[in-house]
């Protein structure tokens, strides 16, 4: 199917005008740069149009479309590439979207469950990134909040009178503290009562979760615990999920980059995009973007600060937890002829899966 083509400017309205002649050498043109990397010319274009031309009749539309910004000359005389502001018009009017086989639907479920009775959810994230790194031979990224971590474990620690430290160890082993404030008078049993309520149902789950769970079954804490110690128990849920809200990247197969490089060009573009990838923060930054919207957000080249100097592209879609909020995005990073068509609904698809992960209900 074709992607819509993305409302925008009067610009690209009128090159969502092209008569059919031209959107097929556009087309070509774009399709051969995905697959091979290499400027298309006339010569070519003429034995694998699915029409008749000329060669001068193919030089004229050319002209045409390089005259509209879509595609350009890297030397005299040489065949045309695509622009960026024609890889966006083709990826939005043009692109025909592929589909994810039964085959592969059914590998990326079962990877990602085992990863995830395996592991921690963090492992499983890891393994969408492999598959991702491995479908597309581009980069698989994870972005996420540590608020989504499985919990082994979680205690109430008196400081002093008046604090006290709710110590959260998930399945992984890592270990965060938050300080909490105490209410004046509070008995050093409500901490053990509080953290014994806790831990009876925090065992695998997110904080997320228990915190849900504990709003919905208010009546259940009232019976079983005292007005002191529930509200501790809820002051501690709140302060941890609300301090735990820290992105975290998961990056795979950077060296999948450094495959079928060409030139000395290609080699500085890859230097770029790794030291790119090594600023996390606008990494995180960047896929955040990705949540804002439903479904699958594709970034060429320069719509794209960070990327803007390596030349390189980002597709990523948005995942969620069991009340539908997102979490994370799941995607791939690569150089601006990646496979779109393949790796969209491939991206969309395992962002599916990890919200699923996410849901026990859907599991």
């Amino acid at each position: 199917m074709n992607m819509p083509i993305s409302p925008g400017s009067q610009q690209f309205r009128q090159l969502a005008e092209l008569n059919d002649r031209s959107r097929e050498i556009f087309r070509q043109i774009v399709e051969s740069y995905l697959a091979t990397g290499e400027p298309t010319g006339s010569k070519t274009l003429a034995r694998i149009l699915p029409m008749t031309l000329s060669s001068a009749s193919i030089r004229n539309v050319m002209a045409e479309l390089e005259e509209a910004g879509l595609i350009f000359a890297p030397h005299t005389s040489a065949g045309r590439l695509p622009t960026q502001q024609g890889l966006r018009f083709f990826v939005d009017a043009l692109l025909e979207i592929g589909d994810v086989t039964q085959d592969e639907r059914e590998r990326v479920e079962t990877q990602m469950r085992v990863a995830a009775s395996r592991q921690t959810f963090e492992g499983a994230l890891a393994e969408a990134s492999v598959m991702l790194s491995g479908l597309s031979r581009g980069a698989g990224v994870v972005v996420t909040t540590k608020s989504n971590a499985r919990l082994r474990q979680i205690e109430f620690v008196q400081l002093d009178a008046a604090r006290a430290l709710v110590v959260l160890v998930s399945e992984d082993g890592s270990v965060e503290n938050r300080l909490l404030d105490l209410p004046a008078g509070m008995p050093a049993s409500a901490l053990v009562e509080a953290s014994n309520f806790l831990n009876a149902r925090i065992i695998g789950r997110t904080l997320e979760e228990v915190r849900d769970e504990v709003a919905g079954r208010r009546a259940e804490m009232e019976r079983e615990l005292d007005a002191i110690t529930g509200r501790l128990v809820e002051s501690g849920l709140a302060l941890s999920v609300g301090s735990s809200e820290t992105r975290h990247l998961i990056v795979r197969g950077q060296a999948n980059l450094l495959e079928d490089l060409r030139a000395a060009e290609d080699l500085e573009r890859m230097r770029l995009l790794f030291g790119d990838l090594e600023t996390q923060t606008d990494v995180i930054d960047l896929l955040t973007r990705a949540e804002d919207g439903e479904g699958v957000r594709i970034f060429i080249g320069s719509e794209n600060r960070l990327f803007s100097m390596s030349g390189s592209s980002v597709i990523a879609a948005p995942f969620r937890d069991s009340q539908q909020r997102v979490v994370g995005a799941v995607g791939v990073i690569g150089p601006t002829r990646l496979n779109y068509a393949r790796i969209v609904p491939m991206v969309d698809f395992t962002a599916r899966v990890v919200s699923r992960l996410l849901d026990p209900s859907r599991r």
